[in-house]
Order: structure tokens, then C-alpha cells, then sequence
């Protein structure tokens, strides 16, 4: 088994760290810049930054607030919200990102996956999927959650890796928020139809979650939120967890 990745979100609005249930209800959750200083001191393996309205806002992501949290950390960086050209992952790339998100503009413009895997390499790109069943199917979904699109779920995920994407950040819009486990079975679907490293998001609420989503759900990481930020669970005491459980983590 690979090691898997523990991965702290910063969802950003208006320049604070917010986090809600489902999308929605936002609340404040710190400052990204401490926030991020802590989550790489106590051993995060990545740190993802997502600007969730850049896109709703038709605005660039903030990229001085991106270049003021990449001062303070020493772990991989990926950075999303209203990524829609070269120009602007370059921006971000400059400013200090090492990994660019991109969710509504890929669906918007397929082709900006395979640009940005030339331009930059496969392994700068992450396609954020934000997904949520609807009757039998699982339906992706853009502008921070609020549009359906025709897209399925499992289908966009293999498009995305045949045009070059390096993973696939999943974020189940049912469980986010909720604390009652990662969507597991649609995980498993991702990782198993995917060549690509795929990151679950959305649900995380124990450490028995972790482990789930790492044995049944197949994931190569596990991103949260809030149960790092309101210090529910903190990293070191989790990865010691997953240790003793025979998953493979860095310590």
C-alpha cells in the first residue's frame, strides 16, 4: 500500500477560512495564513486552497493571500477557484502554488485540462469534482455546488485523466459538512475506474472515517476541513491512528 496523504482545505471567502454543511451555512473559520503555518507544522502532507466564490464572483483568485500562505508553509500547495487560462495557473504557480484546481472552467472548457498538462505538466493539475447523487445517478455539479450539469460523475473523471489531468480532488456535496463518514462507494468507483490518485473530500467527522475511506473507498488522501480547523481532531493524533490501524502515513 502507498502512503496516504492527510490533507487540510482551506475554503476561502472574502478572505477568511469559512466552512459549511452542504455548501452552505458558512461560517468563519480562521486566518488561512495561521492556519495554514499550524496544519504544516503539525504534519499535513499537502496543504489545497480553494477560493469557493472566485467563479460565482467572476473574480481571480486571491493571489497575494495565495503568495502570503505559501511564505509560511513547507508542503505541497494547490490552489483553486477561478482558475479558467494558462495565465491565471500561472499567476498562481508564480505566487507560490505547486498544484493548480480547476472544477467549473474544465467543464466549461474541456480542453483547459489537456493546455494545462502541456504547458505545465500532468502533475500540476487537479480537477476538483464536486458531485451529488440525483435519483440514480451521480450528477457533477459547478459554481461552488449551486448548477447541476449533465455531466455523470464517473464518466467526467475518466475524461478528465485521458486529457491529462495528474488527480482528481472528489468531493461528495452530500456528506460535505456532515460529519458522517466520506462517500465511500462512489470513492471506491473514482479510484477504481481512474489511473490517477483520487482525494476524498466531504464527510470527515472521526479518525474511523480515515480509515474507511482508505481501505473501502480505495482513496490515495483524504481531505478536511473543519474537524482540523475547530481542533475536533488534530493531524499528529490522527496519523498515529491511522498508524496503529496499518495505514501507511509519514509521520
Amino acid at each position: 500500500m502507498l502512503t496516504k496523504r492527510i490533507i487540510p482545505c482551506l475554503d476561502i471567502k472574502d478572505g477568511k477560512t469559512v466552512k459549511g454543511i452542504n455548501f452552505l451555512e458558512l461560517r468563519d473559520a480562521g486566518d488561512p495564513v495561521e492556519l495554514g503555518k499550524l496544519y504544516a507544522e503539525q504534519g499535513a502532507d499537502e496543504l489545497v486552497f480553494l477560493d469557493i466564490t472566485a467563479t460565482v464572483d467572476k473574480r481571480k483568485t486571491l493571489s497575494e493571500l495565495v503568495r502570503k500562505v505559501a511564505s509560511v508553509i513547507n508542503i505541497p500547495f494547490t490552489v483553486g477557484g477561478g482558475v479558467s487560462s494558462i495565465e491565471d495557473a500561472s499567476v498562481l504557480l508564480n505566487a507560490g502554488a505547486d498544484k493548480v484546481s480547476i472544477n467549473s472552467a474544465a467543464v466549461r472548457n474541456p480542453n483547459l485540462v489537456d493546455e494545462l498538462a502541456r504547458e505545465f505538466g500532468s502533475q500540476f493539475v487537479v480537477v476538483a469534482i464536486d458531485t451529488k447523487h440525483n435519483d440514480t445517478k451521480h450528477i457533477v455539479h459547478t459554481h461552488g455546488g449551486r448548477t447541476p450539469t449533465p455531466l455523470e460523475t464517473i464518466t467526467w473523471a475518466k475524461e478528465v485523466e485521458n486529457r491529462g489531468a495528474g488527480e482528481i480532488l472528489l468531493t461528495s456535496m452530500d456528506h460535505d459538512g456532515c460529519k458522517q463518514g466520506f462517500a465511500n462507494e462512489l470513492t471506491s468507483l473514482i479510484s477504481g475506474a481512474a489511473n490517477i490518485p483520487v482525494i476524498a473530500s466531504g464527510g470527515a467527522g472521526t479518525m474511523e472515517h480515515f480509515v474507511d475511506t482508505f481501505t473501502f473507498g480505495k482513496a490515495d488522501a483524504a481531505l478536511a476541513a473543519s474537524i482540523f480547523h475547530f481542533k475536533e481532531i488534530e493531524i499528529p493524533t490522527l496519523k498515529n491512528y491511522l498508524k496503529s490501524r496499518e495505514i501507511i502515513v509519514r509521520l
